[in-house]
């Protein structure tokens, strides 16, 4: 062989290339199965991982157009928005109300005495730590204030703790000094501040701002609310208080108009965004499923192709999408315009069968899609047991691939094992034949000399 390497010195045999070979020979058929056996799991795996995200998705978008309750084909207007946004929900009806505010709901506000030094002033001149206790209702916000502590070190500290629960503390400096101002989230009467402890911050308290309730009047009735959103006035519907009605010279506040009405542009935005979340979801499935023709006629098949899970799933779906519901005139969704391509299986929205449907049977289409019977209820409930975290048909199969790919490693180890024994098992056996071709090559070279010295003493005699 041109180029080979004669690793045996007596049989002048490459014994290296020669046990290589019987290895990788021995290797083969093994570390072909488990390379496509991963490969097939590792795919499927990341595969599975993309539809149950899908899924999530799904029927996250299903729980959010619930809560809207934007089918009802309703929404809410103000006509004056400096003074109240309005937004509906479950169990809006139609209708208008006048709204006139006159104060707003507020949070309380306190200040600390003025600390001459400022900001860096030392609140704790002690040796050991003290606590300052703030109070709100029923709520303790307790704060350690080290020795030394300084009054922006007390605020960064308050803030650090508790701003997510809406309670924040800034600084206010002037020519006096520095005082720190407590500020709460949490409006409306009773929900006063109040301060304790021994921290020395607990004396000279003042109140800037006590809370307050607001105060508005709806069609005329006097009203009150501890905060400025307001979702109980009006069944189904939440109005937002941003401001006080102006109060011309008059001195008669002009009301401002709440309206619920219906609107076939918010009607088809929500069948819009439901058509997009399930589309969403059959794309993901189509991806992984697609069969591929390359250009030399080579078929690929997806990860999920004939996977029988997936097949369930979409099944699930479709059957409650094609279900007839609602009690109106219109009771399938292909009724008022949406459609289904028959090769991919996603949905579109004719709009002129839309919008005429809309004008004349909104409350078909808000009958189709809610209450505990409607679409997004039954599309929910169909796919329960695919989407659960831990016992889900996805969760659990993904769990399986995930044993395979360890036991799939673990057979890799102990190829690996095996193949290193092997090579040495059998480096050992041509190391012995080569030592063992060496002793009888060198016999033959003495017997050979032996002879040749015979011959030559025949020679000479003659």
């Amino acid at each position: 062989m041109a180029g080979a390497t004669i690793s045996g010195p007596g049989s002048n045999i490459d014994t290296q290339a020669i046990v290589a070979s019987l290895v990788a020979a021995e290797r083969a058929p093994k570390q072909t199965q488990i390379n496509t056996q991963t490969l097939k799991a590792t795919t499927s795996l990341s595969s599975l991982g993309k539809i149950q995200a899908a899924l999530d998705a799904f029927r996250g978008a299903l729980d959010n157009m619930k809560t809207a309750s934007s089918f009802s084909g309703l929404s809410g207007s103000s006509s004056d928005e400096k003074v109240a946004t309005v937004t509906t929900g479950n169990g809006a009806a139609a209708g208008s109300f006048a709204l006139t505010v006159t104060q707003l709901a507020t949070a309380s506000k306190i200040s600390t005495k003025v600390f001459a030094g400022g900001a860096s002033s030392v609140v704790n001149a002690g040796t050991g730590p003290t606590s300052l206790n703030i109070k709100q209702g029923s709520n303790t916000f307790t704060v350690s204030v080290p020795a030394g502590a300084t009054l922006q070190q007390v605020r960064d500290s308050i803030n650090s703790q508790y701003t997510n629960q809406g309670l924040s503390a800034n600084i206010v400096t002037d020519a006096n000094g520095s005082r720190m101002v407590l500020t709460s989230t949490t409006t409306g009467v009773g929900s006063d501040l109040t301060v304790t402890g021994d921290s020395g911050l607990e004396t000279g308290v003042t109140v800037l701002a006590p809370p307050q309730n607001a105060l508005y009047t709806l069609d005329g009735l006097s009203m009150e609310s501890k905060t400025n959103t307001i979702a109980d006035a009006v069944s189904g519907v939440t109005i937002k208080l941003i401001g006080a009605s102006v109060v011309p010279a008059s001195g008669t506040a002009t009301p401002t108009s709440i309206t619920v009405a219906a609107s076939g542009a918010n009607l088809k935005s929500s069948v819009k965004g439901f058509v997009d979340s399930y589309n969403a979801l059959i794309k993901a499935a189509n991806a992984e499923t697609q069969v591929t023709t390359a250009a030399d006629g080579k078929v690929t098949s997806g990860a999920l192709t004939g996977d029988a899970s997936l097949r369930a799933l979409l099944s699930a779906v479709r059957t409650e999408l094609n279900s007839m519901a609602g009690t109106g005139q219109l009771k399938a969704l292909s009724q008022f315009g949406v459609q289904t391509d028959q090769k991919t299986g996603t949905l579109s929205i004719n709009d002129k069968l839309f919008d005429a449907a809309a004008l004349t049977n909104a409350a078909d289409i808000n009958g189709i899609f809610s209450g505990d019977n409607g679409l997004l209820a039954r599309m929910k409930t169909a796919t329960d047991s695919f989407a659960l975290s831990k016992t889900g048909v996805f969760a659990a199969r993904s769990a399986s691939l995930s044993d395979s790919l360890t036991a799939l490693k673990k057979q890799q180890d102990n190829l690996d094992e095996r193949m290193v024994s092997l090579q040495a098992s059998l480096s050992a056996k041509y190391t012995a034949m080569d030592s063992l071709v060496a002793r009888l090559r060198a016999q033959g070279d003495s017997v050979m000399a032996t002879l040749n010295a015979i011959n030559k003493a025949s020679s000479s005699d003659n």
